[in-house]
């Protein structure tokens, strides 16, 4: 009788330790920090199309920090819970499995006030209802306005706050950063464990108060020389994946700055942006930019790449400020716009894409991207116009020609050369900004010198050709 009752203890004790064990794996599984999203674990870059967006939250228009605000405008009450709710439901009525990144920056992660609690308690239950990213968007563009080592060390206060406002464990894969210098990737990396990093918007210049032109408009692994430049080898490479933050129409793109939202005006940012399309040309002029500039990527660049993707940010606070039926109309009609034309497309966070990327590539050696547009005809994307562009570890190349004129000749509008020594400012502070991070050696698509007079590729040096031809001999055939 008593071997029997030790027997019976034995197995209760059995039960409760299976039990507990089972609680215990349950909740590791839970509390393991997130990585791919399981419904990507099977993709691969290659033959699929991707579209990243995020949504930024924020307190004040160019919040580069707590106490650094470049404008004035209070924002705090333009941002509430129903607004972004709204928002992120319009992305999702006809993309139910799709995902994006929230940025928040650290005034927004910090702010007690209701309104901001109640957004980041939505979004936390977001990331764990959809897999959606939360991430930090360290102000507009840092590098021009702070020394290295303070976006450092506010880079990994904002993650820790993150991490701690999400659970579980959580940790974003990519960083919003708009401008971040190559120290300041290489510090993700190194530091923070983060390979992935939006620190570039490709071509802009004299938008949003600074400029930074040269760098490719696809992911690339930066150079310790430069954010723009892909790193040449093992001595200057940042295993910190670079992205782009707004899709933009190649031809508009060829310009400096911006004249307006309206059609009538130009914008070198035009393209997938939200203020850039529809805010300045209605729903419908403006979907037909938006799919327009993402049939160069999911179309003939698909072709061309293997691959395509389109990216894109709007804010939060547009909600307030264009009005919550027109910004959420907007939204819902660029995601169902796309899905309906490409249903394949997947809608991932900026660090799934990445890391997808990065999981492809260890290295900048075999990627070359390739870009063919024929202008909208809408506004300044004039459809007389055709852009080619070469995109690779060693060079961009840039050709304009008018197609409309069978004897119309091809002009070369942009060369960088990555092959060259490239060197970022010096460090910056509010009071003593530096605004150009432009990457402009040989020639520039923006015309910003004498020397970016467009030339015939015969009228470069023999030296340049060469290099070309080793890529792309055939542009030299005719």
């Amino acid at each position: 009788m008593k071997h029997l009752k030790e027997q019976m203890h034995y197995k209760h004790h059995l039960h409760l330790f299976f039990y507990f064990l089972l609680l215990t794996f349950s909740h590791n599984l839970k509390a393991q920090p997130t990585g791919i999203n399981p419904s990507t674990e099977a993709l691969t870059i290659n033959g699929n199309r991707f579209v990243t967006l995020c949504i930024m939250i924020r307190t004040t228009p160019w919040e580069v920090s707590r106490d650094v605000k470049i404008h004035p405008r209070d924002e705090s009450s333009w941002h509430t819970l129903d607004g972004v709710r709204a928002l992120r439901e319009a992305f999702a009525k006809d993309n139910p499995g799709g995902r994006l990144t929230w940025g928040f920056t650290l005034n927004a992660l910090e702010d007690q006030r209701e309104n901001y609690q109640q957004i980041r308690d939505y979004i936390v239950s977001c990331q764990q209802k959809y897999g959606d990213e939360v991430s930090y968007f360290p102000g507009y563009f840092p590098a021009m306005y702070l020394p290295r080592e303070r976006i450092n060390r506010e880079l990994s206060e904002a993650i820790q706050l993150i991490s701690k406002m999400v659970g579980n464990g959580y940790k974003p894969q990519c960083i919003m950063g708009g401008f971040l210098s190559a120290d300041n990737l290489k510090y993700l990396a190194e530091k923070e464990d983060i390979h992935v990093a939006h620190a570039v918007i490709w071509s802009q210049h004299n938008i949003d108060g600074g400029g930074a032109d040269g760098s490719p408009s696809y992911p690339f692994y930066p150079s310790t020389e430069h954010f723009c430049k892909p790193a040449q080898g093992k001595a200057d490479f940042i295993d910190c994946v670079n992205l782009d933050g707004w899709t933009m129409d190649f031809i508009c793109a060829r310009q400096s700055g911006a004249i307006g939202h309206g059609i009538e005006g130009y914008n070198s940012r035009r393209g997938v942006g939200p203020i850039e399309t529809y805010k300045g040309w209605g729903i419908d002029l403006g979907n037909r930019e938006v799919m327009h500039t993402t049939a160069i990527h999911f179309d003939k660049g698909f072709e061309q790449n293997g691959f395509g993707w389109v990216t894109n940010i709007w804010e939060a606070q547009m909600v307030h400020e264009f009005g919550q039926e027109f910004i959420c109309e907007a939204m819902e009609t660029w995601v169902s716009s796309t899905k309906k034309r490409w249903p394949d497309t997947h809608f991932v966070t900026f660090g799934e894409f990445g890391t997808l990327w990065r999981q492809q590539h260890p290295n900048n050696d075999d990627w070359n991207y390739h870009f063919t547009e024929r202008g909208s005809g809408l506004g300044d994307s004039y459809n007389n116009l055709e852009i080619k562009w070469f995109m690779n570890k060693e060079f961009r190349l840039g050709l304009l020609r008018n197609w409309h004129e069978k004897s119309s000749p091809t002009y070369v509008i942009d060369f960088t050369r990555y092959d060259l020594p490239a060197k970022e400012p010096a460090d910056p502070s509010p009071d003593r900004p530096a605004k150009d991070w432009s990457l402009i050696n040989v020639m520039n698509q923006k015309g910003l010198r004498p020397q970016d007079k467009p030339k015939p590729l015969s009228a470069l040096t023999a030296h340049d050709q060469q290099l070309i031809k080793k890529y792309y001999p055939a542009l030299f055939t005719n």
